[in-house]
């Protein structure tokens, strides 16, 4: 259930994207994306509880700017003296030969004092689990992650909170919100801005299909931000609106 805040505590910025709801009565915490230090800057100055942001591997915003390993222990040393929280996107899925590398991301990642990761393959919930007994895990809105059982099966993985998928309404996330609570239930949390695409999230094969680069390794062409023509062709929208995406398309888009 989405809390009204009072006047002192309203939005600064529209540029905040995520709340996470403990419960009704409860001001939610303010979430907010940051790929470099400027943005960073601005989501404190502004009033974000917590931003998060990707590295330079293993997260679903390859072609956005991105902080690297070895700015980890700085940034965070920045947040936690505001008294804000840096979570690390780690949502993308990751394959077997990658493995090795991802585990010493992870282990890297939770040595820095980062707050939280925000996973979308269940086999890096896992991996993380084995590194760290009480590392919290954020499952991303890359699970798709839409029903009670959903969340209960993020429970098993070990997650302390559910990024549940972008896709559902008001009325879907009470029903979700009223099916955990036969059991503790974790934390929910829900975009309020940004893009959204026909597809459900971590669903979407179009990008790999038609142009060889994977929504779900960071690589998203922006396909359905184009028009597909009469003949079966892509063409190009210019500055028109896409028919089945609000997010316009990108440079280096499919062609």
């Amino acid at each position: 259930m989405i809390n009204e805040l009072s006047e002192g505590e309203k939005l600064k910025s529209g540029n905040l994207a995520d709340l996470e709801f403990h419960g009704p009565g409860q001001i939610p915490e303010l979430l907010a994306p940051a790929g470099n230090w400027e943005c960073a800057k601005a989501a404190v100055e502004n009033g974000a509880d917590a931003i998060y942001f990707g590295l330079d591997k293993f997260n679903a915003r390859m072609r956005a700017d991105n902080f690297t390993c070895s700015d980890l222990p700085e940034l965070m040393e920045f947040l936690h003296y505001r008294g804000v929280r840096g979570y690390v996107t780690f949502n993308t899925l990751v394959f077997a030969d990658e493995l090795a590398e991802a585990t010493r991301f992870l282990t890297h990642i939770i040595q820095s004092g980062v707050d939280a990761a925000i996973v979308q393959d269940i086999g890096i919930c896992r991996i993380i689990r084995s590194l760290s007994p009480d590392f919290p895990i954020h499952t991303s809105t890359q699970m798709t992650i839409t029903s009670p059982a959903g969340v209960r099966f993020a429970k098993r993985l070990g997650a302390n909170l559910v990024v549940i998928a972008r896709e559902n309404s008001l009325q879907d996330i009470e029903k979700i919100q009223s099916g955990i609570q036969d059991s503790s239930p974790l934390p929910l949390e829900t975009f309020v801005h940004g893009a959204l695409c026909v597809a459900y999230s971590g669903q979407c094969l179009t990008s790999e299909a038609l142009g060889g680069r994977s929504a779900n390794r960071g690589e998203c062409g922006s396909g359905l931000s184009h028009d597909l023509s009469a003949g079966g062709g892509w063409k190009a929208q210019g500055t028109r609106q896409p028919p089945v995406s609000p997010e316009p398309p990108g440079p280096g888009g499919l062609d």
